[in-house]
């Protein structure tokens, strides 16, 4: 059985889209980044983290855990803490090209872990002001890395990107899918 280490609701629908079987027991640690983390690191450090709590409390699952950052200016801009840091993130990505990075990690009891991660460039247009206190009112920034979904309401700022648009949504599925295959789970 599959184990996904996160209460994500976008990783689960990106997963049943996929047809890939699963059961959520979500993994409840710090995110924060480490002092001077680089984001890969952060990103790829924190999947691990929640892929071996559930796989010391399930050790004859697969466990896959995973988490997603935005980075602009080396800066990781993690989930806001309130509208006024939703805010701040917007005006920093208004207008720029910024990264998301995803780590994912699988657990398999016998295997080595495989740890791994997927990078997207996501070009975004200009904000206005009155946009981002619009956005920012409707809530859907705030429970998002880089405050803004690229499946929701942004999707309307964000003209084109370069590499995965699953990853930038929470989870590279074509990697995970490549990961599950070489584990012999699918």
């Amino acid at each position: 059985m599959l184990v996904l280490a996160s209460a994500s609701p976008r990783r689960h629908e990106l997963l049943r889209n996929a047809h890939i079987s699963f059961e959520v027991q979500p993994a409840h640690i710090n995110e924060d980044p480490l002092p001077n983390e680089e984001a890969r690191t952060c990103a790829e450090r924190l999947a691990r983290e929640k892929a071996q709590a559930i796989a010391r409390k399930r050790p004859t699952d697969a466990v896959l855990g995973a988490d997603t950052v935005v980075v602009i200016d080396n800066q990781i801009l993690n989930k806001p803490i309130d509208a006024a840091d939703a805010t701040h993130m917007l005006r920093l990505l208004s207008g720029r090209t910024h990264s998301v990075i995803t780590g994912v990690c699988l657990a398999v009891s016998g295997q080595p872990l495989a740890v791994t991660s997927e990078i997207t460039s996501v070009i975004m247009s200009k904000i206005s002001e009155e946009e981002i206190a619009g956005y920012v009112a409707t809530a859907e920034p705030m429970d998002k890395a880089g405050a803004y979904a690229i499946q929701g309401i942004a999707s309307r700022w964000i003209p084109r990107i370069e590499g995965d648009y699953s990853n930038v949504v929470g989870l590279p599925v074509a990697l995970v899918y490549r990961l599950l295959r070489q584990a012999h789970l699918i």
